[in-house]
């Protein structure tokens, strides 16, 4: 059985847009937006979390002018909002919208997450859900409380949507391959929000995880292809200060890249998009012209040298798949 998967290889990531670590304008948000879509791109993937609502608003502002039939659009659920006109803080997101972040996981909290989503969207189409950090790297081992509670309430909720066709499809967004093993031993998702976990540097999914979801014909989009920045020329892993070894990992693949004329950046979308499980990759983007790069970069030839290089001086796994043109 194969299940519901969005359109890719390329996406848009809406948490920039909910004015991630800094400040986007109207006219930007709008502009990045645009340019995704005259770039190809038709699946797009928004939260509440991302600026209290901001990113979803932002989104069904710009995807209101295109057929609906024509693109993908998946939120996420595991967190509402409530008003506060007090507009209290919210990391990493600076200055949302007023209101407060309630992390709920139930049953009720899901159904209304969805109706309010669509509110927010101005649109009556939602086709993927996916729940939200229902298990997060800085939870511990904590995480499996809180997937419990989502496995009663909202798997159960989003599996009934799904089922009356209010969406296509249903999935966690998380930052962890554990939680997304258990889903799949537990019940009957169609899709994963991977973040940071399948990329150049680092491929905790590949062995385990992306075996179960091909024997399942279960799709993945991957979030974070360039390791928050660390794979496109800065100096962060995962949000934080790169570690040595990871800097000096990124450092020789930079260098196999440029020995063979390719830009690391390419190397760092295609690796991701050439596994088969893997049915779109959605780097962040704040502005258009950094969403008309990633569309370049996605595009431009990686020579198969580099691909043999990576894996001769053990960058890259022998199991792991890389592009073939």
């Amino acid at each position: 059985m194969t299940h519901f998967a969005p359109p890719g290889p390329l996406g848009f990531g809406g948490a920039p847009l909910g004015n991630m670590f800094e400040v986007v304008d109207e006219a930007t948000a709008e502009a990045a937006l645009v340019a995704a879509w005259d770039s190809g791109v038709r699946t797009f993937d928004t939260a509440p979390h991302y600026g209290s609502g901001l990113s979803e608003h932002r989104f069904g502002a710009v995807l209101r002018r295109y057929p609906r039939e024509d693109f993908v659009l998946s939120t996420k659920v595991g967190r509402l909002l409530r008003p506060d006109p007090s507009r209290p803080e919210n990391p990493p997101f600076k200055h949302g919208l007023p209101f407060r972040v309630e992390v709920d996981y139930s049953y009720d909290a899901t159904m209304r997450s969805i109706e309010d989503s669509r509110q927010r969207l101005g649109l009556a189409e939602i086709d993927v859900a996916f729940v939200h950090d229902v298990a997060a790297d800085h939870l511990g081992d904590a995480w499996t409380e809180q997937f419990e509670i989502a496995r009663k309430g909202a798997f159960r909720a989003l599996s009934e949507l799904r089922d009356q066709g209010v969406i296509k499809g249903w999935g966690l967004g998380v930052n962890l391959t554990e939680p997304c093993v258990r889903a799949l031993e537990e019940a009957d998702p169609d899709v994963f929000l991977l973040a940071g976990r399948y990329s150049l540097l680092n491929q905790p999914a590949l062995d385990r995880l992306f075996p179960m979801c091909a024997e399942r014909g279960v799709h993945v989009v991957v979030g974070g292809p360039y390791n928050s920045g660390l794979l496109a020329g800065g100096r962060t892993f995962e949000y934080q200060d790169a570690p040595p070894e990871m800097v000096e990992k990124r450092d020789r693949i930079a260098a196999i890249c440029e020995r063979h004329g390719a830009d690391i950046r390419s190397a760092a979308l295609q690796f991701c998009a050439a596994h088969p499980v893997v049915a779109a990759i959605i780097p962040g983007a704040k502005r258009p012209e950094k969403v008309r790069e990633n569309a370049r970069l996605m595009a431009q030839s990686v020579p198969a040298a580099v691909w043999e290089e990576l894996r001769r001086e053990g960058l890259i796994p022998e199991n792991a798949p890389v592009p073939t043109s």
